[in-house]
Formats: structure tokens, sequence, C-alpha cells
């Protein structure tokens, strides 16, 4: 578990859990699923001490289900919000014991790339003046965005002209962007999987023979479809719901008047921007892999047309040269031909004309003519 007090101008990191509410800035508690299980006693106790209310018990279920989609709740005291994340990494629990990571990961088909997507939600709960969010095991982004905002509190960075978070919601929506756009730094290695496929089922001297990756990974795209869809869906109600507040004069708040509010509306509509983004990639990858699909049927098909129009024309050759064969293969003894000493010979000559001419026809006819590649 850590914890951070921060301020306008820095950031610092407390050994424990606060006691009292802050005089100014606000308090983020990040914590793994687990701790937050074990400590759950100690972790409403010191919402109750800071705000005055304790989490609800529905809630705090919410929290702790690492099978949750991502959804948006609200109360009188707090917001809720559960995002599925969409990063690289394993991070997956055992549903018998909450909060601790599998000894063994389980199999997933697939390329690679989308066995590493991590698909873990993680729970905020947004106070007036505290963030608790709620982490899987492991969880890479606590502890990336940590760094950065501790280093964003240093003088250097302020002097840089680095921005800390104005208050709770705004470090929320920080860390959901950073979470987003994960997923977008695993794209190209996702696209470039899924051309090298469509390369290899269009390839017309090769046999595709990894059929079962190529379903497992439409099946994992679909679930990454539904995944963004829920994400949407969560930050579309936290859109709604951030439109509902006010700025009272002369009473503070916590999210910094009537600027701080709309840097707040600006931030939601870029991590939505950014969450239909990857939809329309997911989708557009999912459409791809269906397309190559289909293109390779379609090539298929067109190879088997052209050996079937192949093997219709020596057919069509042939048939006229076995009537001939059939006819001096018959047993009568008077045949034209038949006991000539030359009779061999014509008739070789008029099979071989036959033939020839049939050819010709049927090439001027563009029933031979080879498929362009």
């Amino acid at each position: 578990m850590r914890v951070f007090h921060v301020l306008h101008g820095s950031v610092i990191e407390a050994d424990a859990l606060p006691s009292q509410p802050p005089a100014e800035g606000f308090v983020w508690i990040a914590c793994g699923r687990r701790e937050f299980e074990l400590e759950q006693a100690h972790i409403q106790t010191t919402m109750q001490l800071l705000h005055g209310t304790a989490l609800v018990d529905l809630h705090i279920s919410d929290l702790l289900n690492n099978q949750l989609p991502s959804h948006f709740d609200y109360t009188s005291q707090y917001d809720i919000l559960v995002f599925r994340r969409l990063a690289a990494g394993h991070s997956e629990t055992d549903m018998a014991h909450p909060g601790q990571p599998l000894t063994q990961t389980p199999r997933r088909g697939g390329p690679p790339v989308l066995r590493r997507i991590d698909t873990s939600p993680v729970g905020f709960a947004v106070f007036d003046r505290v963030l608790l969010t709620v982490h899987p095991a492991g969880c890479t982004v606590l502890e990336q965005y940590a760094t950065r905002l501790l280093s964003a509190g240093s003088s250097a960075a302020r002097s840089a002209g680095v921005n800390l978070p104005a208050g709770p919601a705004d470090l929320m929506l920080r860390i959901v962007n950073q979470m987003v756009d994960g997923y977008l730094a695993l794209r190209r290695e996702l696209t470039r999987q899924l051309d090298h496929w469509q390369a290899e089922l269009l390839h017309p001297s090769t046999r595709f023979n990894n059929w079962s990756s190529l379903l497992d990974a439409r099946i994992s795209l679909h679930h990454l479809d539904e995944i963004c869809e829920d994400q949407r869906a969560a930050i579309q109600d936290w859109i709604e719901a951030l439109a509902g507040w006010e700025v009272v004069e002369g009473k503070s708040d916590h999210f910094g008047g009537h600027k701080g509010l709309e840097l707040l509306k600006v931030r939601s509509r870029d991590v939505l921007e950014h969450i239909e983004r990857v939809i329309h990639h997911v989708r557009r990858l999912e459409q791809n892999a269906e397309t190559a699909v289909q293109m390779h049927f379609s090539a298929q098909s067109n190879r088997t047309n052209d050996i079937m129009r192949t093997l219709t024309v020596l057919t069509a050759i042939f048939l006229p040269l076995n009537l001939i064969a059939g006819i001096f293969g018959m047993n009568f003894d008077f045949i034209p031909l038949l006991h000539l000493q030359t009779g061999f010979w014509w008739t070789m000559g008029a099979m071989g004309l036959t033939a020839i001419g049939l050819s010709l026809f049927f090439w001027r006819k563009r029933y031979i003519e080879r498929t362009s590649r």
C-alpha cells in the first residue's frame, strides 16, 4: 500500500494512512486488491476519519471483484469507477482467493501479443479530498504513475511547467488515460502479427495451418471489443455525472473552480476519444482478420476453379480421341483404313489434328488461360 499527499506544488509519500483530513491538497491511497481485502476495516476507518463516510458494502464487493466489467456508479458522497485495463503482463487472480496471483498463468490462444494483454480491473473511489485506487497484483500502472507523480512534484519539473493533479478526479483521469494508452503501445506488434498471417493466407504456394491461432485471435479481439465498449460506457456515464457538478461561489471545492471543472471535462473527453480510438483499431483488426479468411477461401476457390477448368478442357480434348479409338477398336472386319498399311498413321494424324484444333479453339476462348496472380 502506498499513500501520497498531493499538494499544490509538491508530492509527499507517507508511510501510513493519514489520521486526519489534509489541510490542503488531497490524499491518494493506492493498494493492491489483496491488501484492500485484508486492510478493509482499517481503510474504512480512514475514510470515515478523512471524509466522514465509508464505502458502501456493494462498492467494496465491486472493488474486490477481479472479473467485473468496467462501470461507473456514484453516491452523494463519492463516485466509483471500475475500469478494466489493457496492458502487457499477467496478473490473473484465483477466484477462490481474491487478490492472490495464480502460481501458473492460464494458457491463452492467439498471437503472443494477445496472450500478454492483461485486462484486470482497477477500481477508483473518488472522494472530495481522497482518491482510493485498488489495483491488481503486480500492477505496473501504479508503479509507473507513482514514479511520474513523484518526479512531477520536484522543483525541476515545476520549473519545466509540469502540472500536478488538481484533485482526486483529475488524478483518476490521468491514471485511466495512461491505462488506455497502454494498449496503443501494443497495437504495432499486434498489427504486424495479423499482417503476417494475412500474407501467409494469401500466398499461393503455401498452405496455412495456423487456423487455431487465428480463431483464438478473432475470439480475443472480439473480447477486447466488448471490454472497450464497457470502458466507453463507463466513461460516458462519468461525463454525464460530471455535467451535474457545480461550482458554489464562496465555498471551497475539490476540482479547482470553474477552470478546474472545465479541465476535468476536457480531460474526460480526451480519455473517451482515446478509448474510441482503441475501439476503432480493435474492430479494424477484427475486420482485417475476417477479410483475410474470406480472401483466403476466395483464392482457394479460384485455384480450384482453375484446376477444374484445366481438367474439363483436357476431357473435352480427349473425348473425340477416345471416340476415334473406340470406333477403330470395334470387332468389324470392314472398317475404312483398318487394313491399309498407312491406316494407323492416318488415324494418328486425324487424332493429332483434332487435338490441336480443339486446343486452339479453347485457347481462343480463353478456357486454358492461366489466372493471373
